[in-house]
């Protein structure tokens, strides 16, 4: 694993001014497969609740783009709380030695400046919601701020991140519908064992710095039993979106779509390689498609 970071300082953001370059680094604009990720959960309860509440599509429309341009800034507001908790310890990981707190290309004081701005930038866009998605939006921070404390703690920080990443779904839907029910908390529930499943790939990249200094993760704790486990948890990810599409009442073409994320994932199962991290880091990204499989299943079901 020597030698390897997915920090990617090169493309459009070497072309940025020497001084913007550490902040785009510090709120990871240089990889959005992150801001992809986070969006994802509440592409689909939006959609899932549009179908529900038979919400205008231009309203369905707008709070997709509220929720794409929040992602982004909560991101990366969740990037640097993130990696002001764990500077010291990214100094000792060779994936993560370069960011820009652990490197020191960006100071505290600039970090909580930039966490400042994008926190007022992400409260605007909360605010075009309603009560529900608001109050909710207010106690993800809660997640957020603790979420690095998590691998400190246990051996299980990537179900903590399903529980934060995955907050989209139940935001999502009581921004469409103006309340949550037992879909949305079946959704949200297939929304976690899916992070669950992936942040688990994407932690083997550390798996051998982590073990020296002490940081746990699922990567660690299942090691070369990570293949079964992700196919329980991407098993039963497939199975509780599903069960939210049929309490949502979706039609058969929901279903027959939900086919093409589960190959994906199992495609996923079947290439892992736990001691190559770039196929790691790889098949982690692939969620992406995933995840906009399962949208479109959702789309295309509730027509």
């Amino acid at each position: 694993m020597s030698g390897h970071t997915d920090i990617v300082a090169t493309g459009w953001v070497a072309r940025l001014p020497r001084g913007w370059a550490p902040y785009a680094l510090l709120a990871r604009l240089d990889r959005p497969i992150g801001a992809w990720l986070l969006f994802l959960p509440g592409l689909w309860s939006i959609l899932l609740g549009s179908h529900v509440a038979a919400l205008p599509a231009g309203r369905t429309a707008w709070l997709v783009a509220l929720f794409a341009v929040g992602a982004v800034l909560t991101r990366g507001a969740g990037c640097v709380i993130n990696d002001m908790w764990d500077r010291d310890l990214d100094r000792k990981v060779t994936r993560t030695a370069g960011r820009p707190l652990a490197s020191g290309a960006v100071r505290m004081r600039g970090a909580l400046v930039f966490l400042a701005a994008l926190s007022v930038l992400a409260l605007a866009i909360l605010l075009q919601l309603d009560a529900a998605a608001i109050r909710l939006g207010v106690t993800s921070l809660v997640l957020v701020v603790m979420y690095p404390a998590a691998k400190r703690v246990t051996w299980w920080p990537q179900l903590f991140l399903g529980i934060t990443f995955g907050w989209g779904a139940p935001m999502g839907y009581a921004a469409a519908v103006g309340h949550l029910d037992g879909t949305a908390g079946v959704l949200y529930l297939g929304a976690i064992v899916w992070i669950l499943g992936y942040d688990t790939i994407y932690a083997h990249q550390d798996r051998e710095d982590d073990a020296l200094i002490g940081v746990r993760s699922t990567a660690r704790l299942f090691a070369e039993n990570s293949r079964p486990f992700l196919m329980v948890c991407y098993a039963a990810a497939i199975a509780c979106i599903a069960f939210a599409g049929w309490l949502a009442g979706l039609s058969l073409v929901f279903f027959a779509m939900l086919l093409l994320p589960a190959v994906l994932l199992g495609r996923q199962v079947a290439m892992l390689d736990i001691d190559d991290p770039a196929r790691c880091l790889q098949l982690f990204r692939a969620n992406r498609e995933v995840g906009l499989a399962v949208g479109l299943a959702i789309l295309l079901g509730g027509v």
